[in-house]
């Protein structure tokens, strides 16, 4: 995840409210390798049906899936490891009817903060109510264009974006720090700054851009990529869009490192700034590196992007077992940058902040999932030179 608006102005809104104050010069430290983001798909259910769902959510649940023993059981584990923060998702995870209950086991205490990713089209006014009164700190809404029929076409269901703006209003009306995620394609990518503006006219706090990944449904759709000239156009954007509302609206970006690298170029005028920059990027971590993700059969997954290798099962494993450094197929990912074996990623200066970009579009492109992410435009040698940069980052 790159904090753009954290980089282009020092200033944040629900980060800085999640994770306390951090920016360039004193990086996060929110989490670490073996305590990490926990994203937790708790249901492969889902009442809408996207054309890029990484999970292949479906219609109803599957018989795989944890029983609300065992997921109360994973929370308890959660909060004994003191992890810093669980994000509750899907599938849409308000279809689950244990929700709540898992949700309960959660709250009230310093660690994990929690959050919620979701559809938006299940938060009613007393569901908002409810999540404000267990303490989430953030709600985030899926919302992919401000043209409604785009957005439904998207998401597979007609009238989905006024169900999910619903839900983004009765979250704000209850005092809920809401922001909007947005899938990133070639099709939508110039709606960005709007999008920003419709966040801040309904209350929302952060607008955090996903660039559309290659995995689950969304590896039929890999024409809907942006070009690396519409990425370059859409980052400079937002650039202003982070200006122009500094403190008010925060704006992310997420599945492509590479694009801080990029910003990180941008906003430099010493060396010494650029290396502040990169510092700031590496602590935000990535897949397997300080985020794993929770699969509804109690899977672990380097993070909810890559669905091609499992570093873990809470069904034979405890939580604990899992995050150690004694497992090799999560040292896999926490040393990703050794692994990469494509002429570009692998042998790039910045591998260690970056991790490669997406393994999915890697694999997607090239057959490799080690391979190169082919979104990746940086001309990664001359912005090395250029900030002298002696080795890998």
């Amino acid at each position: 995840m790159i904090p753009l608006s954290v980089m282009v102005t020092g200033k944040g809104t629900v980060s800085v409210k999640i994770k306390g104050h951090y920016g360039k010069g004193h990086p996060s430290t929110f989490t670490s390798e073996l305590k990490p983001v926990v994203f937790w798909n708790i249901t492969y259910a889902c009442n809408l049906h996207c054309e890029h769902c990484y999970i292949d959510a479906g219609p109803t649940p599957r018989p795989e899936e944890l029983s609300t023993e065992e997921l109360l059981r994973v929370a308890d584990e959660i909060v004994e490891l003191g992890l810093p923060l669980v994000i509750l998702s899907g599938g849409e995870p308000l279809v689950r009817k244990d929700f709540w209950a898992l949700a309960e086991r959660l709250a009230g205490r310093e660690k994990p903060k929690l959050s919620l990713s979701t559809n938006g089209t299940l938060i009613t006014r007393e569901a908002a109510r409810r999540l404000r009164d267990l303490g989430f700190s953030y709600i985030g809404v899926s919302l992919d264009s401000l043209v409604p029929a785009m957005h439904d076409k998207f998401r597979g269901v007609t009238g989905a974006f006024y169900m999910s703006v619903g839900g983004i209003d009765n979250a704000v009306s209850e005092g809920l720090d809401v922001g909007i995620r947005t899938t990133v394609t070639r099709w939508n990518y110039r709606e960005a700054p709007d999008m920003v503006d419709f966040a801040y006219e309904h209350g929302a706090s952060r607008v955090s851009y996903y660039i559309l990944d290659s995995i689950g449904r969304a590896r039929a759709i890999r024409h809907d990529l942006p070009t690396h000239e519409q990425l370059k156009e859409f980052v400079g954007t937002l650039i202003e869009k982070a200006k122009e509302y500094a403190g008010k609206v925060e704006i992310e970006l997420v599945r492509a490192n590479f694009l801080g690298i990029y910003v990180a170029d941008r906003l430099s005028r010493t060396p010494d700034d650029f290396q502040e920059y990169i510092k700031l990027i590496s602590a935000q971590g990535d897949c397997g590196r300080k985020s794993i993700s929770i699969y509804p059969d109690g899977t672990v997954r380097p993070c909810q992007f890559i669905d091609q290798y499992v570093v873990g099962d809470l069904r034979r494993q405890r939580l604990r077992e899992v995050l150690s450094y004694n497992n090799p197929e999560l040292v896999k990912f926490i040393r990703l940058y050794e692994n990469l074996s494509g002429p570009r990623c692998g042998s790039c200066p910045f591998r260690l902040v970056c991790g490669g970009g997406s393994r999915g579009r890697a694999e997607a492109a090239t057959g490799d999932f080690w391979g190169d992410d082919p979104l990746c435009f940086i001309d990664a040698a001359e912005i090395a030179k250029r900030w002298g940069l002696k080795g890998p980052s």
